[in-house]
């Protein structure tokens, strides 16, 4: 039976964690007295306790809360587990998983001692869903696995209406269901934002910097209207620009209508993580999608660190 092992909490941010004979998981913030808790994705940490006792042949006797992990748990596949997995700690408390991979910090003891977190893709982040007492010794259980393997995407509609509930969106939807259809892809959230600069550069960061996203699509906000601010609020986040993707998109469309020159969307990657703008109505966003569709798996096994050949060797 999977169990918890360990719990292990700080009264503050710096200061090592300690094992708890036992932890009150409150929904939407976290471990109660902790200081990593509240109303953010990265509530609670987890790292499986035989990734623990692989590193303790190293570096000899470690104690909960040396990895400044808050939940210790065994006999779960942590490293098969991907953005969406849902836990049960206990009778009660419900964990979803939002970040892949725990780098460790100033309390990490074992940083310390390595310069390094010895199992950085090992551990996980969770936001909690529902709240309750976990002691060690509670079973832990998977309630809905979500491969690691696949790719995890999200989908942004950028529309001032849209965002205040005047307009429905349909083009979010749509794409959602045009890569789930065409990709080993799980969509990962699906959010309606104002058409605001800041807002949607700060959501962007978001995605790419915090959750292990693959893939960000926005849809809308490309045009030459004054509102239009999408491809300058992906040009003031991306590290590198991916021109070919917005090339192939214009010139398709652009054999269908003279207005595809007037789209502004660009592309480009954060991190690992890759940024596409797709206009803002369904038809023309649908099309725009399928026509980078075929180059996209590649593309993400590429930012994920594949290393093989992007074509068929010469001769």
């Amino acid at each position: 039976m999977a169990r918890v092992e360990a719990l292990c909490t700080s009264a503050a941010k710096g200061a090592r964690k300690k094992p708890a004979a036992s932890a009150v998981f409150r929904a939407g913030h976290g471990i109660e007295g902790d200081a990593h808790a509240g109303p953010w994705h990265r509530q609670v940490s987890l790292l499986a306790a035989e990734d623990i006792a692989a590193v303790r042949k190293s570096l000899g006797d470690l104690a909960p809360g040396d990895f400044a992990e808050n939940v210790i748990v065994s006999g779960l596949d942590l490293a098969g587990m991907g953005l969406g997995t849902r836990l049960r700690l206990g009778q009660d408390v419900v964990l979803s998983i939002t970040q892949i991979g725990k780098v460790c910090h100033a309390p990490c003891r074992i940083a310390k001692l390595t310069g390094d977190c010895l199992m950085p893709r090992a551990g996980l982040f969770a936001r909690v869903e529902a709240g309750g007492t976990v002691r060690p010794g509670d079973e832990a259980a998977v309630l809905a696995l979500v491969p690691r393997g696949r790719f995890q995407a999200v989908i942004l509609t950028i529309s001032d209406r849209g965002s205040r509930g005047e307009r429905q969106d349909t083009a979010g939807p749509v794409v959602a269901k045009q890569l789930a259809a065409a990709m080993d892809i799980a969509i990962y959230r699906t959010e309606i934002l104002p058409d605001d600069q800041e807002k949607i550069a700060e959501r962007l960061k978001h995605y790419a910097d915090g959750h292990s996203i693959d893939l960000v699509v926005t849809v809308g906000g490309t045009g030459f209207s004054p509102r239009d601010v999408t491809p300058e609020a992906t040009r003031g986040v991306i590290e590198r620009p991916a021109p070919g993707l917005d090339e192939a998109m214009r010139a398709a469309s652009l054999a269908k209508t003279p207005h595809a020159m007037l789209s502004r969307g660009m592309s480009g990657i954060r991190g690992t993580t890759l940024i596409v703008n797709l206009p803002g109505s369904e038809r023309a966003a649908r099309e725009n999608l399928a026509v980078i569709l075929p180059a996209l798996p590649h593309g993400l096994e590429k930012l994920r660190g594949d290393t093989s050949e992007c074509g068929p060797p010469s001769t």
